[in-house]
Parts: structure tokens; sequence; C-alpha cells
């Protein structure tokens, strides 16, 4: 018992040191981030061309003697003279990324980068997706598929690269493509809807513990996770996720009109060799194939917005991406079972 005491005063010790120091830095940040308006963010634009004329340079000093590699580099140099000269202006490619967590997060920064690219780009231009997503919440994917859509309601190109998942969410994202391209054996599909919830009534109802729920409205509240479920709240509930379900096969079908809607629009998913046969994807090819093909007769912009975050948001955001990395994770495990 005595070891237990004096265990229970260094955990309480412990606790107090770990929620001073957490104050301590929560009111540095605040002072840090006092008076720093919003939309301190920036623009980050790099021409991919060069990290692929950086790439075939390399290998040329590595495996081309003195003599090849001078007359490599006078024949390149005569080409962009000649280029010069004929006035020959490339196509530009606009290359955005998107790295999907479960709230879409990442739109903060794509609406920005969309908002500068429809400033310059024409329809001669082209956009290029990276994405990668296995989908989240509708709401938060429902207004990234829109910003997607402004880009094809501007009349400019849109291809959308999908080199392991576009699931769900995701695939709500990439269906707006133009052209959607996929590497072989990344995952695509999930058209349809999935909600769950524990409920813990019986059990707070066996140990005596009243839960009240009040609301004002027939359909306020459905189903609930400490109150008592109905039959009535189910079909609610479920008749909302068919409704969502139903818009969700509306969006792609509109977008791709040549899938087979009902088919495809079961739930499944595809690896992208049967998503090709599905028509779910136009053409089996990485990111980066696709990228360095257009880096030899376009010029390539890659655009990334970057936020200023004060303390406070990093250390939340960390803490947010980390709950998310571990739902992810645990998802993926249980994917992994079933494949």
């Amino acid at each position: 018992m005595e070891f237990l005491a004096d265990y229970a005063g260094f955990l309480a010790k412990t606790v107090t040191v770990v929620v001073a120091a957490l104050v301590i830095l929560a009111a540095v940040a605040a002072l840090r981030s006092k008076g720093r308006g919003k939309g301190s963010g920036h623009l980050e634009v790099h021409k991919l061309n060069e990290f692929y004329k950086g790439l075939h340079h390399r290998l040329e000093q590595a495996v081309l003697d003195k003599a090849r590699l001078k007359l490599a580099h006078k024949n390149e140099a005569r080409l962009a003279k000649a280029a010069k000269k004929a006035g020959e202006h490339k196509p530009r490619v606009f290359v955005l990324d998107f790295d999907g967590d479960i709230k879409a997060s990442a739109t903060d920064h794509l609406r920005h980068e969309i908002t500068a690219v429809l400033s310059m780009a024409t329809p001669k231009d082209e956009v290029v997706l990276r994405l990668e997503s296995g989908g989240g919440m509708v709401h938060s994917y429902g207004l990234a598929a829109s910003q997607l859509a402004r880009i094809r309601q501007a009349g400019v190109p849109l291809t959308v690269c999908i080199d392991k998942i576009a699931a769900s969410g995701g695939y709500m994202m990439a269906c707006i493509g133009d052209k959607v391209i996929s590497a072989p054996f990344a995952i695509l599909g999930s058209i349809g809807v999935v909600a769950q919830l524990p409920n813990v009534h019986r059990l707070l109802k066996k140990h005596a513990v009243d839960f009240e729920v009040l609301t004002a409205g027939e359909y306020k509240r459905t189903l609930t996770v400490f109150g008592e479920n109905t039959d009535k709240g189910r079909e609610k509930f479920q008749e909302d996720l068919e409704t969502t379900h139903r818009l969700f096969k509306n969006f792609v079908a509109h977008y791709r009109p040549q899938l087979s809607i009902d088919e495809i629009a079961t739930g499944e998913v595809w690896l992208g060799q049967a998503a090709l046969g599905k028509q779910l994807v136009d053409e089996l090819k990485t990111s980066d194939e696709y990228l360095a093909e257009k880096a030899r007769t376009a010029e390539l912009f890659q655009l990334h917005y970057v936020q200023k975050k004060s303390l406070q948001e990093r250390v939340g955001l960390a803490a947010s991406l980390a709950v998310d990395r571990l739902l992810l994770n645990w998802v993926s495990r249980l994917n992994q079972r079933f494949w």
C-alpha cells in the first residue's frame, strides 16, 4: 500500500509538470501569434523540368566519358538554341498534390493552388493532380471535389494520377478528371457510404445510469451512442445513407458517363488492372512515367501552398494527424486481412 501511495504521488507530480509545460507552451505560442493576421501563407512554385534534367545530367556524368559527355551537352545546347530562335512556346503543365486524410484537410491548400492556376491557365495548358486518398467525411470530400470541378468548368484539361489509392471520397475527386491514370496495383472504387457507431445503452442501464437526450425536431437525433436507439431512428438513418449514396452515384455518372454505374457503385474496390476493365480509369501508368514523358514536350510547374501555423495549431495538427493515422492504420490492417 505504501508503494502504491508513493507511485500515485509520483504520477500526480508528473501529470502536474506535463500540464504546466503545456500551459507554458500555449502561452508562448499565443504571444508569438498575437497580432499575426490570417492569410499568412504563400505559394511555392518549382519547375520540374530542372529536376528531371538534373537526374539525366547526373547519370550522364557517371556513364559517359568526357568526349561523349561534351558532345551530348553540345547537342542539347544546339537544340535549345534552335527552339528559342524559332520562338517555340511549350505548353504548360501545372502539377498539384493531394494527400487525403479522413477530413480532407489538404483541401485548404488545394483551393488556393487551384485559384492561382486558374488565374493563368488556358485550355492549351493542363493540370495534373497526383491524388492519394482512401476517402473520409462526405462534406469534406464534397468540397474537395468541388474545387477540382472549377478546373473543368474553366475548360482547362485535368488529368488525375493515382499511384496507390483513390477510394470512396478519393474516387469522387478522381472521377472529375478528363483523364484518369492509375498504377496497375492502385486501389480504386468504393463508391458507397458507410456509417458506424457503438451503443453503450445496455451497459449504462445495467449499472443504473440514465442518459437523457432532448431534441426539438422529430429527426434531430436518429442514432446515438448513449441513448436507446429505435427502429424508427434506424430506418431514418438508413434512408439518409441511401440518399447520400444516390447523390454519390449521380455525381460519378455525370463525370464518367461511360461507366455502368449500378454495376460499380456497390462499395467494392478494384486494383488498377481490373479498374481499367470497369472503365474507372483510362490508362495504366504511374505518375512518374506520365510526368517524365510530359517533361520532354512541356514546361512542368509544381505548385504547393504553404500556410504558416502557430505553435498551438502545429501541436493540434500533430495530435489530429496522429489520431487519423491510428484510425487509417487500423482500417488498413483490416483491409490487408481481407486482401
